[in-house]
């Protein structure tokens, strides 16, 4: 028994495992700025080459313990830390590093370094230090250019520099900053007026109104003929064998108000038993229990002297 116990944790382990390192395929490289000299700073006011790693996946990453290394030869060059609830990434969200060598200036800063003016190899590597996640060969750029992806997740890489009017560096953010949603600006130009819109959502509403009486009309129709189903049984008749003009009809408002006040009164004739009692409560505005004679000591009485 001890021995099916250990095989399936055993198990859950490597299958637990593999769920892990198949989430952190989804981990990119997704912006890298090797020489950082009027962008974004860290936490102390500097400003160092970073790396922009992206979760392309639709749920929560944890990222601790993987490796970051510039050198395909050294794979276990910087390790993420554990312990910072910082590491475990939201889905669809961005995480900035420091490439500044220095990882004893936080979880989020790294043991390499970029070289500027020339090119530069990351690799990502799982806790393993074995399985390559992502990688990319950044080339020589200017200073404050950053290499990122054209759009999230993507395959397509792109130079994009500070006076650039559509390639927006983006540390931390989405890299396909869309100024204006295509759709609101299609309808904007097509209904200025707002009438379409109008028109469609009283559309809408009707509609769902007509659709809703159909529905409690056919349910109204489907509780009468089981009523008169039931009505037939119970004076013995077998509804198959009588016709559709002589079955006997709904119950009239008269009849249903009858019945209802012989319930009531039936359920409520309580006091009209003889083996039942029924206590009910009475206000009073007096009562005896907190009279004041009860409540004061009375005056011990003197007996005359002899």
């Amino acid at each position: 028994m001890l021995r099916k116990l250990f095989i399936a944790a055993l198990a859950l382990a490597a299958c637990a495992g593999s769920m892990s390192a198949q989430a952190r395929k989804g981990l990119r490289i997704n912006e890298v700025m090797v020489e950082n000299q009027t962008s974004v700073v860290d936490e102390y006011g500097n400003r160092s080459a970073w790396i922009e790693l992206f979760n392309s996946n639709f749920a929560p990453l944890e990222i601790s313990s993987v490796y970051i290394t510039t050198d395909p030869n050294n794979k276990t060059m910087s390790r993420i830390p554990l312990g910072d609830q910082r590491t475990k990434m939201g889905k669809r969200q961005h995480l900035l590093l420091w490439a500044d060598g220095d990882h004893t200036l936080g979880t989020f800063h790294t043991d390499i370094k970029l070289q500027p003016g020339k090119a530069n190899w990351i690799g990502i590597y799982d806790a393993d230090g074995l399985t390559l996640i992502d990688s990319i060969t950044v080339p020589p750029m200017a200073a404050d250019a950053s290499y990122a992806l054209t759009k999230d997740g993507g395959q397509e890489w792109d130079i994009r520099t500070p006076s650039a009017e559509t390639l927006y560096i983006s540390p931390g953010s989405s890299n396909a900053i869309r100024k204006v949603n295509p759709k609101v600006a299609n309808f904007k130009e097509n209904d200025s007026a707002g009438l379409g819109m109008t028109v469609t959502a009283m559309g809408i509403v009707f509609s769902a109104l007509l659709l809703l009486s159909i529905c409690f009309w056919v349910i109204g129709k489907i509780n009468t003929a089981r009523s008169k189903r039931k009505k037939m049984v119970a004076q013995g008749l077998n509804p198959v064998d009588v016709p559709l003009e002589e079955r006997p009809s709904e119950d009239s408002g008269e009849e249903i108000a009858a019945i209802a006040l012989a319930l009531y009164q039936h359920l409520n004739a309580h006091d009209q038993e003889s083996n039942a009692l029924t206590i009910n409560k009475v206000r009073r505005a007096y009562s005896p229990w907190n009279s004041r004679i009860y409540q004061m000591r009375q005056t011990p009485q003197r007996l005359p002297r002899r």
